[in-house]
């Protein structure tokens, strides 16, 4: 069962169990249960939609977010990833992208976190060759190995499966994106890692898409809109870039896909990745609720 479905047929399930117990309970246990519909359509309604041309707040970028999608601010995006889809705290991205008409509440909802990275200009020259057949053999087995390390720490083991989206660099535009298949411990459906790199002169956008395996069509379907909405500023983009002051990432392309971003950390902290945990808030709500009518009718 997928998570999607898991999702649907626990809020089934929740639903069903509690209509039936509530009709043989006191009004105040109602009451909690009307609390938690009020908090779910709380939450929805602060959070600060924006569309039209958005600067991003280190001013370094800026996107033009049409009628389909909505931008939420770094401040609404770490509610969305902490307190909604249960990710642990971190350092909030710069925002986030959600299509339109729907609410990062929604079971098949999907977003894209956007997040910049200053290491410097990478060079294109390595674009056209790069054997992405051996460069995702390496990787695999690099995960391998980065799993041992991960269970090790309580983590549960990971496993790259194949390229989701074999990667393409954009030379004209400057963007690049790759799709990798992931598998996490024993979990029957695979998460869907979806990276976009938007290079700019002294670093590149980090836009990564987080989504489940069977949302990939959907994706395929949005990633060009995605692409188009990203720019630099100013000052900050790729042909302003000046050898003579700039300075040059220690890597190419290949790097950025490869994850030798990350030498100084190891492929591990790359690895933990922001998940939609579907239901977070509905279970953590509803626990109290479940507990009080499980005991009270556990007879």
């Amino acid at each position: 069962m997928t998570r999607t479905h898991w999702f649907g047929a626990l809020l089934c399930a929740f639903s069903m169990l509690t209509t039936t117990l509530l009709h043989a309970e006191e009004p105040q246990v109602q009451d909690e249960q009307a609390q938690i519909q009020a908090w779910i359509q709380q939450f929805e309604a602060s959070l600060d939609r924006q569309t039209g041309t958005i600067v991003l707040p280190n001013g370094v970028a800026s996107l033009d977010v049409p009628e389909g999608f909505y931008y939420l601010s770094p401040e609404d995006s770490q509610r969305v990833l902490v307190e909604a889809w249960g990710n642990p705290e971190g350092e909030p991205p710069l925002g986030m992208l959600f299509p339109a008409g729907k609410s990062p509440l929604d079971a098949d909802s999907w977003g894209v976190t956007i997040e910049y990275s200053e290491d410097g200009y990478v060079s294109d020259e390595d674009a056209h060759e790069i054997d992405y057949s051996e460069m995702l053999a390496d990787m695999q087995s690099n995960t391998r190995e980065e799993s041992q390390e991960r269970v090790r720490l309580g983590y549960e083991p990971i496993e790259l499966i194949d390229w989701a989206a074999q990667p393409y660099y954009d030379g004209i535009e400057h963007k690049l994106h790759w799709a990798q298949e992931l598998k996490f411990g024993d979990a029957e459906e695979h998460t869907l890692n979806y990276n976009i790199r938007v290079l700019g002169r002294k670093g590149y956008l980090l836009m990564n898409f987080i989504a489940n395996m069977n949302q990939l069509p959907e994706i395929n379907q949005n990633v060009d809109s995605v692409l188009a909405m990203a720019k630099f500023n100013d000052g900050y983009r790729y042909d302003q870039f000046d050898p003579e002051y700039d300075t040059y990432a220690a890597y190419g392309i290949g790097g950025l896909v490869a994850g030798k971003v990350l030498a100084k950390t190891g492929l591990l902290a790359g690895l933990l990745l922001f998940l939609k945990k579907f239901g977070v808030i509905i279970l953590a709500a509803g626990a109290g609720l479940l507990a009080k009518l499980f005991k009270r009718n556990k007879a």
